[in-house]
């Protein structure tokens, strides 16, 4: 049963099937004979069986209601007049409203004994005797999880007012606490994987609780501050269990039933002992007086109790309420009213007078306890006139064509939206920025012929291959003739319609949506060990080899000493022998001089070494070094690069490079007898296994690397040479400090990173380099280490590659991911473990970037630089998840982030590190040149700011996307459609029209289109959208949006 004020009237239920209505007004004035309002308004009979809870969404748009036929049914109110006759054969009074029936929800396997609405109306959640806890869309009404944690009967649920908790109750005798994200309209089973986690599991006042109730009904305090677990246990009394928040522990308990208690409700009012006008206020405007909650507590023994926090003792207790056991308790809105029903059917209304109970306070002072728990809903707001009315119009319309474009990907259906036909010719239209038939659809027409479009060929290429593998014919042992069965996917092109680990370049995509909804943060409860048991070994060679036969062993003891010391989760080290598993003996520590390997020569000590704070390892002189570049992939893109070439010295194939660039090192000994004299390196380049040059180096060749623009040897003294593609030496010899560690190349750029850490960066077409050689030693912790008098390991470089622009990005071991700025010579940390545990929107299990539909027309100049250091972001992220995964770094980052959530101060940690993220996304994307990532992190902020209703942050937000586009006439020189040098527009003060690559007009539009559903923020957002005349043009396909 839930209460509800002059416009939500009483809903109650019976054990006959019955959902009814009725009007508080007229029980109020039942004690005046001359009331002739009528008290049921409708009457609902959905179900089957009995009901046993029925619960009004906090928005008062829906009704629920959970019977034990399995089913939840949602009512609606419909404005239109019900009919005027009752139902024929029944004796029902003829409705006054006309609620009908919105959804039938079939989740649960047995009864539902209690329904729940969070205090956004966001999502319904439902529990039953099947053990089952059921979270349901409070948008779509579609299941989004089922959470199996309990091991018995779950008998109540309560939701904290500050939306971040729900509880449920059960008859394993515990309290389950759970933490979730309020989900977006547009959210899907999928997105919530992650969501709705256990936080806190309470058995201690429950340990003896009797099994006998049929309900265990708990409340959350309306401050925020406990929750009142119902059938708790004091030694051999009953009592209600008053349990704290973040702490999750709690030593008060209500005695005073005779009975178990089966249901307690909190008043959603905070009182005050004193009137409120003269009260004293703090310095944020809260009452500085303590105020009060009460609470209301009822069950088997038929009595009801009222207590208060201020006093010890309850406030009134009334027994034999009722003829049976009191199954549910709802207060009227205000506090004043409370409502009673029984499982004899009647309905009791206990009215409070005035300062009875204390006197209430606005819903403000509730709405400023919830804050410092990160609370504060906000309600639906007024409306800023007509024009807000049509914006949030214009930003509902792009989130259905999200909807739609997504339901439609997951049907198969991969056709852009067609456009209505006009002066009655029917053309069809495809998206925006697709090739058809490697024709890309914006190519303008130079001719302006009006000839008739050809017919394309859409048939399947997977099509004729699945129904030969339909028809697939198999013989069986028996010799007879059967049809193999194959498992056919849904959407007819051999891929699974699951979602799978991508990791997409930027590129067009219409028919894609951007999943930006928040994430939760990684499971790293435990270590993650990449190798199986037994180690590397195990991995190449398998872990069911049979143990080697021992001399002196007939009996057969080693296995048995084997698997005694595996008992406890130790893995023996054995040793794979040609005969199979042999025990590894202790070996003695080599004593003596070591002998030199063969591959380490003799050399002088650099003293760039000895003085500088980097050392980074240098690569062995190798027999044969090998590196491949493809023509059929983007130029630049190294197939095999030099650092993975050759095992032992054995070559190693360029995967599918069409030329492949290889350097064989002398071997054998010296010639003439002496080690300073050798044979040179020899270098050949080949393509398709025909040899197009060669050459020689007097120095053995460390590394290699290419792209279609040159070619680059590094030798062991500390010297780089470079090719043209025919063979042709472009530039003397660059003699460099120390080896060579690193190269790699970007069409005409070079990358070079020595053995002391110093990155050059060279345009080897164009002879220059961006900026001066730059140190890694920032990156490398120097800072924390300099102080220290010895050489500290600092962690290692697992990757130095360039983008298109020649900037340098690192990745390393400890799980961040760097790039340098040469417009502020300076390193920025572009991802890092503090978000991977932290943020929301950590997500690299499902990369968005290849989603985007680019929804301005490009020119071909434009097209060129359209990729620039697209998937860079993503690439850093998930270098930091597989480094934080195989070396288990962030389980105590994690265990830290989980003891402070509870803390008072901590409340909006999870948001503020969110948001932050998303702003480390923007940044670095603007900072790369990354345009269609810059778009689509910089649409997620908005939609952040704007769910978190952040109006300092939007109207900054929305000042820098407007920028002097129409201030300064100046601006006007440099129209949208010329192109920009890329570092002009890459900061939000320029002077251009251009922002990242975008107009700014686009971006802004887009913005403002996402915030315009937020009526709080319309004051800020309406002036924008009459600027860019949205409401009055409408929406235009040009910025057309998948939200």
């Amino acid at each position: 049963m839930e209460a509800g004020s002059s416009l939500l009237p009483e809903a109650s239920c019976f054990t006959h099937g019955h959902v009814r209505i009725w009007s508080t007004a007229a029980i109020y004035n039942a004690a005046n004979p001359s009331s002739t309002e009528l008290r049921q308004l409708a009457s609902m009979s959905y179900h089957s069986g009995t009901i046993h809870t029925v619960r009004f969404s906090s928005s008062g748009k829906f009704l629920a209601s959970g019977a034990d036929d399995k089913i939840v049914c949602v009512y609606t109110l419909d404005l239109n007049a019900p009919p005027h006759a009752a139902t024929f054969g029944t004796n029902e009074a003829p409705p006054v409203e006309n609620w009908r029936i919105f959804r039938r929800l079939i989740g649960h396997d047995n009864d539902v004994q209690d329904l729940g609405w969070s205090y956004d109306s966001s999502i319904l959640v439902s529990v039953g005797l099947d053990s089952k806890v059921v979270v349901w869309s409070g948008h779509t009404f579609e299941k989004l999880k089922t959470i199996s944690a309990h091991q018995s009967h779950v008998k109540g649920l309560t939701f904290d007012p500050a939306n971040k908790y729900f509880a449920t109750a059960s008859d394993d005798r515990t309290v389950k606490i759970f933490r979730f994200t309020p989900p977006g309209p547009n959210s899907s089973a999928h997105d919530q994987t992650n969501n709705f986690m256990l936080e806190k599991t309470i058995s201690a006042p429950f340990v003896a609780s009797p099994l006998t109730t049929y309900f265990r009904r708990c409340s959350w305090s309306p401050d925020g501050n406990h929750i009142a677990a119902a059938n708790a246990v004091n030694g051999p009394v009953s009592s209600v269990a008053i349990i704290n928040r973040g702490s999750w522990d709690g030593d008060i308990h209500l005695i005073g039933h005779e009975g178990p208690v089966e249901v307690c409700a909190f008043s959603p009012r905070l009182f005050s002992k004193h009137p409120i006008e003269g009260l004293p206020r703090g310095a944020n405007g809260q009452l500085s007086s303590n105020l009060v909650t009460v609470i209301a507590c009822a069950g088997q023994d038929k009595a009801l109790s009222v207590w208060i926090t201020s006093n010890p003792r309850p406030l009134l207790i009334t027994q034999e309420l009722a003829v049976k056991s009191i199954s549910d308790l709802a207060w009227s809105p205000d506090g004043k009213n409370l409502f009673v029903t029984s499982l004899d059917g009647s309905i009791t209304t206990v009215v409070f007078e005035e300062g009875e109970l204390g006197h209430g306070v606005s819903m403000e002072e509730n709405e400023k306890a919830l804050a410092k728990f990160g609370g504060g809903r906000r309600g639906a707001g007024m409306v800023e006139g007509p024009e807000g009315l049509l914006l949030e119009d214009r930003s509902r319309e792009g989130e259905i064509r999200g909807v739609e474009g997504r339901m439609g990907a997951l049907m198969g259906d991969i056709t852009g939206t067609t456009a209505p036909p006009s002066n009655g010719d029917v053309q069809p239209t495809r998206p925006n920025n697709l090739a058809t038939n490697g024709i890309s659809s914006t190519r303008n027409d130079q001719t302006g012929s009006h000839d008739e479009p050809k017919q394309l060929d859409n048939k399947d290429p997977h099509a004729e291959k699945l129904e030969r593998l339909k028809q697939r014919v198999t013989i069986t042992k028996d010799g007879k003739k059967r049809i193999a069965p194959l498992l056919v996917s849904s959407s007819a092109t051999g891929e699974s319609s699951l979602p799978r680990t991508q990791l997409m370049a930027s590129m067009s995509n219409a028919a894609g949506t951007v999943n930006d909804g928040p994430k939760t943060i990684l499971d790293l409860s435990k270590p993650f060990d990449g190798l199986p048991k037994g180690g590397l070994a195990a991995l190449l060679l398998g872990n069911k080899r049979k143990l080697a036969p021992s001399e002196g062993d007939d009996e057969g003891h080693l296995p048995k000493k084997i698997a005694l010391a595996s008992q406890h989760g130790a893995t023996p080290i054995l040793l794979n022998t040609l005969t199979g598993l042999t025990p590894a003996n202790n070996k003695a520590s080599d004593s003596g001089q070591t002998p030199t390997p063969e591959f380490i020569r003799p050399a002088v000590v650099n003293p760039s070494l000895l003085t500088s704070q980097v050392r980074l390892a240098v690569p062995r002189v190798r027999a044969h070094v090998i590196s491949g570049v493809s023509d059929k992939v983007d130029q630049g893109t190294q197939t095999q690069s030099s650092t993975e070439a050759g095992l032992n010295g054995l070559p190693v194939p360029a995967g599918h490079a069409d030329t492949v660039f290889e350097a064989r090192n002398p071997t054998g000994p010296s010639p003439t007898g002496r080690q300073e004299d050798h044979e040179p390196a020899r270098l050949a380049v080949t393509r398709s296994g025909q040899p197009l040059w060669q050459d020689f180096l007097p120095k053995s060749v460390l590394l290699l690397t290419g792209s279609p623009h040159f070619w680059a040897a590094a030798c062991e003294d500390g010297t780089l040479y470079t090719w043209t593609p025919a063979g042709r030496r472009m530039i003397n010899a660059l003699v460099l400090e120390s080896q060579p560690v690193i190269i790699e190349s970007k069409d005409s750029w070079l990358l070079c990173v020595t053995a002391v850490g110093m990155c050059y960066v060279w345009d080897v077409n164009n002879l220059s380099a961006p900026h001066p050689p730059v140190s890694l030693a920032p990156i490398l912790d120097i800072a924390a280490h300099s102080l220290q008098a010895h050489p500290t390991k600092a962690p290692a470089v697992t990757s130095a590659r360039l983008n298109s622009e020649g900037r340098i990005v690192v990745t390393l071991t400890n799980g961040d991911g760097y790039a340098y700025s040469p417009s502020m010579f300076a390193w920025q940390r572009l991802s890092e473990v503090w978000w991977a545990v932290g943020s929301q929107y950590w997500n690299t299990a499902d990369s968005s970037v290849g989603n985007l539909s680019s929804s301005v027309k490009q020119t071909e100049r434009h097209q060129a630089t359209a990729n620039v250091s697209a998937g860079i972001i993503p690439y850093l992220e998930r270098q930091t998840t597989n480094e934080t995964l195989v070396r288990g770094k962030a389980y105590f980052l994690q265990r830290l982030v989980k003891q402070l959530l509870p803390r008072e101060g901590f409340e909006g940690f999870e948001s503020s590190v969110s948001i932050a993220h998303l702003e480390n996304r923007v940044a670095a994307a603007m900072m790369l040149g990354a345009r269609e990532e810059f778009k689509m992190y910089l649409y997620m902020y908005a939609k952040r700011l704007g769910a978190e209703g952040l109006k300092s942050k939007v109207e900054e937000l929305l000042g820098g996307l407007l920028g002097s586009i129409y201030e300064d006439p100046l601006a006007a020189e440099l129209q949208s459609t010329d192109p920009i040098p890329p570092p002009k527009d890459r900061n939000w003060e320029n002077p251009t029209r251009r922002l990242c690559g975008w107009p700014r007009k686009e971006l802004l539009k887009g913005v403002v289109l996402i915030l315009g559903k937020h009526r709080d923020l319309q004051r800020i957002t309406v002036p924008y959208s009459k600027v860019l005349k949205i409401t009055e043009d409408g929406m235009d396909e040009d910025y057309a949006m998948d939200t």
